[in-house]
């Protein structure tokens, strides 16, 4: 913008007419340049521009070969620059640069007040619902370990402690349904018949630590498949802990505590956490990888949620937006090929496709503007992105062909068209034809194989579930919060790529877990 918000404010219809007739053209070039931008920016929406489809009105609906979008209806939530150009890669440095010392704020530059849940000094109270025991478990010892003799069931035992597990049972295509079950479990001593060593066995518990505020136990009121379906309601359902209690008093008529819940999703996530070494082995193996992100809140401060989904697996994390993220899940061993967006950290990757989508929703807003240079150069690059999708769409049906020799003398004139425009007074038209320049071999590597993909949607699916989550529960609370969101987010996505149940797979993580054994594999690919 020409013309700051406090110069406006000096200028009045006195002001004009105190002007010779010259000054006064010039201010009214100057105006005329701003109503301009404006105009271009209240016509921006997620056809023609970056801006994500969560920022459209619900009620906004866009034609494919519209020119002139009805402002009023595509008025933006907020405008995004291209990260691509030259000023905008300035920007993310100081983005990046905000981050880091975002991170090493003390906790106390949190927003104020209590956090949720029982305060510290509160008086609790024990559980008031009375469930039927529908079985019980006597848990003994196996072998002696002092002598190592097996032990019977001659072998004298004496209770010592015992608790409740409620969980689900969930029927199958002959007998659909769920059954709430109450499980009495009890532990003690059992003494050997040959040595008389008394032997105790207590429940499993993997303690807290540094990394983790949780345990993993099976000393828990809840079981393995009851923790998958809340899992199941809290990610996949996207519903709040209090909706999650809701629902669970309203349908299954289980009356679970906040906290529990809770408890329940954060212990899920520790369980499954093991598995991140073989998603990021998965992950640097895979022949096409496709690369996103978004920005998320983390206790009011600002993050990422990065993805990375191939054929057979999606691996999230959250964290900076950085070269640091794409070093530690990408590392030194990746040489497959990278799909992504036009941000500059993944420049450091050669073998990389740029996401045709993205330009082409820029040209299109650029054949929008009101101006004569946006408008040509948006009208130029807009016909030869068509083109050559046209043409790579035609190639695919024969044998595969390399188009780049054919398409030298075209593209070469296309180059010609982005140097003439890079240095552009409008600042979009400037943006575009540079990151045209800097991403040249990147963007048409596409033509030397034609059945390379042509856009990032796989990616971008996989984060619109989340981002909708992301909307309705504002981000996570703290790191780990986060960490039980991506690592869980991973598990429920690779499953469904798989066609394996993730909630069936969850229960067996936890099941495992409780008694300390490893995690098992992800299930094979079909």
């Amino acid at each position: 913008m020409h013309l700051s918000r406090e110069e406006l404010r000096k200028i009045d219809e006195q002001f004009i007419d105190s002007l010779p007739g010259k000054s006064a053209k010039e201010l009214c070039l100057l105006v005329l340049d701003d109503l301009k931008e404006l105009h271009e920016r209240l016509g921006q929406n997620s056809e023609n521009s970056s801006m994500p489809p969560g920022s459209n009105f619900p009620w906004a609906r866009f034609d494919a070969d519209e020119e002139e979008p009805d402002e009023e209806q595509n008025e933006p939530a907020h405008i995004e620059l291209d990260d691509s150009d030259e000023e905008s890669a300035e920007h993310d440095e100081d983005a990046d640069k905000s981050d880091q010392q975002d991170s090493s704020k003390n906790i106390d530059d949190r927003p104020k007040g209590n956090k949720p849940g029982k305060q510290p000094g509160a008086t609790g109270h024990g559980r008031t619902q009375k469930l039927p025991v529908h079985d019980t478990i006597i848990h003994k010892a196996g072998t002696c370990s002092a002598c190592n003799l097996e032990l019977d069931e001659t072998c004298d035992f004496t209770a010592r402690t015992g608790h409740y597990v409620i969980d689900i049972e969930v029927g199958d295509e002959t007998g659909p349904g769920i059954e709430v079950i109450n499980i009495k479990h009890i532990y003690g001593d059992t003494t050997c018949g040959g040595c008389g060593h008394v032997n105790r066995l207590m429940p499993h518990r993997l303690e807290k630590n540094e990394d983790w505020g949780v345990e993993v136990s099976q000393w828990h009121m809840v079981g393995p498949t009851l923790a998958a379906l809340i899992v199941c309601l809290s990610k996949r359902m996207r519903l709040s802990r209090r909706r999650i209690r809701e629902f669970l008093r309203d349908w299954l008529r289980l009356d679970l505590c906040i906290g529990t819940i809770n408890k329940c999703i954060h212990e899920a996530g520790r369980a499954v956490s093991p598995l991140t070494d073989e998603f990021l082995e998965e992950v640097r193996e895979s022949l096409i990888l496709f690369v996103d992100e978004t920005s998320w809140k983390e206790w009011g401060k600002k993050r990422w949620l990065w993805v990375f989904t191939s054929l057979k697996v999606t691996f999230y994390i959250i964290g900076f937006r950085s070269q640091n993220v794409l070093d530690y899940v990408l590392g030194q061993t990746f040489k497959g090929l990278l799909m992504s967006d036009g941000y500059r950290a993944y420049r450091k990757f050669l073998n990389r496709l740029r996401c045709w989508a993205h330009l082409l929703r820029k040209t299109k807003g650029l054949k929008q503007s009101l101006s004569d240079d946006p408008r040509t150069f948006g009208t130029e690059a807009h016909a030869v992105l068509t083109e050559l999708m046209d043409v790579i769409y035609k190639a695919r049906e024969g044998p595969p062909t390399d188009l780049l020799p054919i398409y030298r003398e075209f593209l070469a004139e296309f180059k010609e068209c982005c140097m003439k425009y890079r240095d552009s007074t409008h600042k979009k038209t400037r943006e575009l034809a540079r990151e045209f320049l800097n991403d040249w071999d990147t963007i048409f590597h596409v033509l030397s194989n034609p059945t390379w993909p042509l856009t990032n949607n796989e990616a971008e699916q996989a984060l619109r579930h989340w981002v909708i989550a992301r909307k309705l529960s504002h981000g996570t609370r703290n790191g780990q919060g986060s960490r039980v969101f991506a690592i869980l987010a991973s598990v429920i996505d690779t499953c469904r790529k798989r066609n394996a149940c993730p909630w069936k797979y969850l229960a067996e993580v936890i099941t495992a877990r409780r008694q300390g054994l490893d995690v098992p594999p992800l299930p094979l690919a079909a």
